[in-house]
């Protein structure tokens, strides 16, 4: 028996996670059943308390990335990371390394670059495509397009993609280095809600620990006198249909019947919070427990016994797990298209410039990659010429993400 159970986790995919927070990403890839982690970064130290409850198997490296070597790295066939975003130069990713600030994404690419996984997956807020003025993303495609992957990257919904209850749009981006396996991927089509706001809050007053946290802690309540603007919480509060927000000088309605996007700092200050009307009518904000049921973790997900501030923070910096384990499940699909010894194709030449082909859909979807190398801009500037194509310097793509306009086009890098 121990000797089978080996021989499955043998075959499954091997994972290396950074920025990895309470697990969330690694989560919806294990739930697929084809993925293990054989390692994990995370250097907050509350993330890595609850990372660690819930993951004792796995090997955390509680240092800041800036630290981790690349030859400490397992080799995995997956890298993954949802890394915090900074403006930084559109000279190309190698002058980003001389950035003092060290950004967190150039060494997430140091590491995949020294250890060229078949496949890297990344995830980060919607506007990440427009985030100063378009260059961030500019430089994150092309940086790993020039190290030989085949992207495709979307915007998609947790309440549209994961039948989850909280309208949450984030981008997710998925790299390969083989050609087919990218040509075989597509992202999840949406799919009918049919999760309810009672399946992840509960309304009644009778607790279920378990599933929703101590729901009747009066840490959690409402009432007049103890917030000064209760009166108009009473006054806009009135429907179980939905989930509102006191935002510093008025309440917010999500008019769509979800739970509003789950923010780092709700909870708070009482900013940003999300609040309910009880079957009693009384007025009380979400659970961390609930929170993380509005991001799709399972109900067995432990929280440690660490403040609710944090908690509340995990939770608004996790994902909508059953969209990654859909997004996975399309991974899983596409590898296997293709005969594994077939996917390790390195396309990185060593040449000058790169010609980057781009194919996109305003700031919401798109797909890159090299189509060419040469060490002549002449010699990528006439291919484009035969193409009939649009080449594109850095200030009309710009433009171009500024006005969210689909388009198709190449442009050449220095690499």
């Amino acid at each position: 028996m121990t000797n089978s159970v080996s021989s499955a986790t043998d075959k499954k995919r091997t994972i290396s996670a950074f920025f990895a927070g309470v697990g969330g990403i690694e989560l919806g890839f294990k739930q697929t059943g084809e993925f293990r982690v054989v390692y994990a970064n995370e250097f907050d130290k509350n993330a890595q308390i609850t990372y660690a409850e819930n993951n004792p198997e796995t090997p955390l490296d509680k240092r800041d990335i800036h630290d981790v070597q690349s030859t400490e790295v397992p080799y995995a066939d997956v890298i993954m990371g949802g890394f915090p975003c900074q403006a930084f130069s559109i000279a190309g990713y190698r002058k980003g390394f001389e950035d003092d600030r060290g950004d967190l994404f150039f060494e997430l690419l140091r590491i995949i670059k020294d250890n060229q996984p078949e496949t890297v997956f990344v995830e980060n807020v919607k506007n990440l495509v427009s985030h100063d003025h378009g260059r961030t993303f500019k430089v994150i495609r092309e940086a790993l397009a020039a190290n030989g992957y085949y992207l495709k990257w979307k915007v998609l919904n947790g309440k549209d993609h994961g039948n989850i209850p909280q309208n949450r749009e984030r981008i997710y981006l998925v790299g390969f280095k083989n050609k087919e396996v990218y040509d075989n991927f597509s992202f999840p089509e949406e799919v009918k809600l049919t999760t309810k706001l009672q399946d992840i809050i509960n309304f009644s007053a009778t607790e279920n620990v378990a599933a929703y946290g101590k729901t009747n802690d009066e840490r959690y309540a409402y009432y007049e006198g103890k917030q000064p603007f209760y009166e108009q919480l009473e006054e806009a509060i009135t429907s179980q249909e939905t989930v509102y927000q006191w935002r510093r000088q008025y309440v917010r309605e999500n008019k769509s019947g979800v739970v509003p996007t789950l923010t780092a700092n709700m909870g708070t200050g009482g900013h940003n919070v999300p609040l309910i009307l009880t079957d009693e009518g009384k007025i009380r904000k979400l659970t961390p427990k609930e929170t993380f049921n509005a991001q799709g973790y399972p109900k067995e997900f432990k929280l440690p016994d660490i403040s609710n501030g944090q908690l509340y923070k995990e939770a608004g910096n996790s994902v909508v797990v059953p969209v990654i384990k859909r997004i996975a499940e399309n991974i899983v699909t596409a590898l296997d298209s293709v005969a594994k010894d077939e996917t390790a194709i390195d396309n990185v030449a060593d040449t000058k410039y790169a010609l980057v082909y781009a194919d996109i859909e305003g700031r919401s979807e798109g797909e890159s990659y090299v189509a060419k190398y040469s060490n002549s801009r002449e010699e990528l500037e006439d291919y484009v010429r035969q193409q009939e194509a649009e080449l594109l310097d850095d200030d009309q793509y710009l433009k171009l993400v500024q006005k969210n306009k689909n388009d198709k086009f190449y442009m050449i890098i220095e690499i």
